[in-house]
């Protein structure tokens, strides 16, 4: 009886190419860490004036796989704010601090993430992590195969509507990365990304 060995499937096809990713992503991250280190520091300092508690805001997130891990951000909340989803985060009093208010316009508050990629958690551009209770999202991610892929500081998601998609889109618009994934479109979602950054679009 003649087998005939089966077709690789996309993943399998790019997985030695997403291994250059990862090498690529670390020596990246390197290389911004010691050069935004004076700007890293000038936030940590302006945080510790402005509020009371940690620099570093730690937060449970669905990594690759399903596997939960610590996401870093500096923090730009009173401290004993509860874990919600933006949409969620919106219909309460608002918890963001002076200092956090630029931050999080600038999108300084995610600089720290690049010590998540140093740790083999995250990538520079990857679906972003959803929170560890965000369950309905998560499935839909594992069914539609986002999972597979490192969680990113920004993704095709961000620069394609961000805050203003629904779960769904959101969904669709990270399984649309998973699968034509390359690295002229990381490329592609880092400058749309500086130019979302600029106008603010999608941010709430």
């Amino acid at each position: 009886m003649v087998t005939t060995a089966k077709s690789p499937t996309p993943i399998q096809k790019k997985t030695p190419m997403l291994l250059v990713k990862r090498v690529a992503d670390t020596l990246l991250s390197m290389s911004l860490i010691i050069g935004l280190s004076p700007a890293l520091l000038a936030c940590a300092i302006a945080i510790k004036l402005d509020s009371k508690g940690p620099v570093i805001f730690r937060q449970k997130r669905v990594g690759l796989n399903g596997e939960f891990f610590e996401i870093y951000k500096f923090r730009t909340m009173l401290t004993g704010t509860p874990d919600l989803p933006t949409d969620q985060m919106m219909k309460l009093p608002s918890r963001i601090t002076k200092v956090g208010q630029l931050l999080r316009r600038t999108s300084l508050d995610e600089l720290p993430q690049l010590f998540n990629i140093l740790k083999g958690e995250m990538s520079l551009v990857g679906p972003r992590p959803a929170l560890y209770n965000q369950l309905e999202l998560t499935k839909k991610r594992q069914a539609a195969g986002v999972l597979r892929f490192y969680p990113g500081i920004t993704g095709w998601a961000q620069v394609n509507g961000r805050d203003e998609l629904p779960d769904d889109d959101k969904v669709q618009a990270d399984k649309w990365y998973c699968d034509n994934w390359t690295f002229g479109l990381d490329l592609k979602v880092i400058a749309m990304t500086v130019g979302a950054i600029a106008s603010r679009r999608g941010a709430n």
